[in-house]
Formats: C-alpha cells, sequence, structure tokens
C-alpha cells in the first residue's frame, strides 16, 4: 500500500470529486424514476449503453458531435417513455418482486439485442479533448467537462421541477400516489412524463461518458451496480441522498485506486456500502418505513 499524503494523493480526491458529479446524474435519474413511480429500474445503466452507441452511429455517420448528442438525448428519453409504457405499466400494482424481476429481464434483453446487433467489438468516437494541469496535476478535460455539465443537467431539473406547473405536479404525485389522483392530476400522464426525463438523463449521461470510456454492450455491467449501490445508499427516492452518496463513493473508488489498486479501490467501496446499509438500512437520507 502506497498512500502518502503528497500531491498524487490530492489529485486522487480531485479526480474522484469530477467522477462523482456523473455518477450524482445517473443516480438522479433513477432515483427520479422510483421516488414518483416506486419501480426501481434495474435496467437503468442499459438505457446509457443504448445512449451512447446512438450518439456513436449518428456521429460516424457524418452528424457533427452536439447534434449527435441531442439525438442520443432524445432517442434515450423516447426509450425511457416506451419502457414505462410497454414493460412497467402492466406491472405498477404488481409486488415489488415482479417489477424487479420484469426490469431485469430487460436488462438481459438489451443486452443480448445490443450485442447481436453491434458485436462484442470496443467502440470508440476518437476523440480527444486532451488534459490540462494545475501544481503538477493533471486533469482531463473530458471529465472535467463532464462534471461542470451533470452539474448543469442537475440545476435544471430542479428549475424543471420547482418552476414549472408540470415539474411541482410530479413532486406533488411523489409525496402522495393516492390523493393527487384525486385532485385531477393525471397520474399516467406525471408517470408517462417522468420516465422520459429519467430517460433524458440517462441520455446526458451517455453523452458525458461515450467522451472518457469505449462502448460496449456490457458497460452498464460496469457503471449500473455503482448506480444502485448509490441510490440505496443515499435512499432510495432521494435526489439529495443520492448526490451525499455519490460523493462518498467516488471518493473511495479514487482514494482506493490510489493507495493501492483500482480493483481495491472498488472492493472498499463496496465494503462501506454493506457496512452502511447494516446500521442503516433505509439509507443516509431515507426514512425508516
Amino acid at each position: 500500500m502506497d498512500c502518502q499524503l503528497d500531491i498524487f494523493f490530492l489529485e486522487a480526491i480531485l479526480n474522484g470529486v469530477l467522477l462523482a458529479g456523473l455518477l450524482a446524474l445517473l443516480a438522479l435519474g433513477l432515483n427520479l424514476v422510483f421516488g414518483v413511480i416506486d419501480v426501481v429500474w434495474i435496467c437503468y445503466a442499459e438505457l446509457v449503453m443504448i445512449g451512447m452507441y446512438a450518439i456513436f452511429y449518428a456521429y460516424t455517420g457524418g452528424v457533427p458531435f452536439p447534434l449527435a448528442a441531442l439525438l442520443g438525448i432524445l432517442a434515450v428519453a423516447a426509450t425511457g417513455a416506451l419502457l414505462h409504457w410497454v414493460v412497467i405499466r402492466p406491472v405498477l400494482d404488481q409486488p415489488p418482486i415482479n417489477q424487479l424481476l420484469v426490469t431485469g429481464g430487460v436488462l438481459f434483453f438489451l443486452q443480448a439485442v445490443a450485442t447481436m446487433a453491434f458485436g462484442i467489438e470496443f467502440r470508440s468516437l476518437g476523440i480527444r479533448l486532451g488534459s490540462t494541469g494545475f501544481a503538477d496535476m493533471t486533469f482531463a478535460w473530458s471529465r472535467i467537462l463532464a462534471f461542470v455539465v451533470a452539474l448543469a443537467g442537475m440545476l435544471a431539473l430542479w428549475i424543471f421541477l420547482s418552476r414549472t406547473f408540470l415539474g411541482t405536479a410530479i413532486r406533488a404525485i411523489a409525496q402522495d400516489r393516492q390523493i393527487m389522483p384525486l385532485m385531477g392530476v393525471d397520474a399516467s400522464r406525471i408517470y408517462l412524463v417522468t420516465s422520459a426525463v429519467g430517460g433524458g438523463l440517462a441520455g446526458l449521461g451517455a453523452v458525458l461518458m461515450v467522451l472518457q470510456y469505449d462502448i460496449y454492450p456490457q458497460i452498464g455491467l460496469q457503471f449500473g451496480p455503482l448506480i444502485f449501490m448509490i441510490c440505496v445508499l443515499g435512499g432510495l427516492g432521494s435526489m439529495a441522498g443520492g448526490f451525499v452518496a455519490a460523493f462518498l463513493i467516488s471518493q473511495f473508488i479514487a482514494v482506493g485506486g490510489s493507495c493501492m489498486a483500482t480493483e481495491w479501490g472498488y472492493a472498499v467501496a463496496f465494503l462501506f456500502f454493506m457496512v452502511a446499509i447494516f446500521i442503516r438500512p433505509q439509507g443516509l437520507f431515507g426514512v425508516r418505513g
């Protein structure tokens, strides 16, 4: 173990902060869906994978990257709405285990379809943004851009939920699903819009990830457990909790990887998660039922 309090340790901490922005954005989308619809999309990371492929083929087909990114976000938003209409809506009144099994089935279905359609090759956009240095530390511009855009996306969602009529309806139905339909709120419409917004956040995450990571059908297996762990640690449905949990987990990964090896960083993060859930099963910001 080599974990000295030097400039490299500080660099690892700051890189963990940059990673946390992306993880918090992805957890925000999943928490939004759960908070409103009360269904956990186990397949959420696979929506990100779909967005990455959509951006890749649009960009390599000659579409400028900003437009390809917008198309990817719209494609995943539409996929989120379709997922709700075709898969989630029929099981809304079923036990939670049935809902988990259904979305888990969608996870493997999307992975299988992507493998058959795109193959197992690793693909990359080939866009290199370079890096910048500060006080003997080096930071990739792609991570800095992802952090800034992720914060902007979270701010835009907060404005939408707090300043618009539709956003207010989403927050209201999340607080009381039984009363709001009696007050004239169309719950099915709100659920569909929420699924599209949650998908759009996954699409935005795909835009930020496609600049940093290779694209392959199983990339959801790399980020899916992390996203789910962050949501549970923060408290399912708690957006503030997911934000805090993302920063905690990213620090374990970044600092643990700097002191030991990357795999040990993930191992320590999962160990912390298990201990925290044992002590506080409802999550850091969750309410005990």
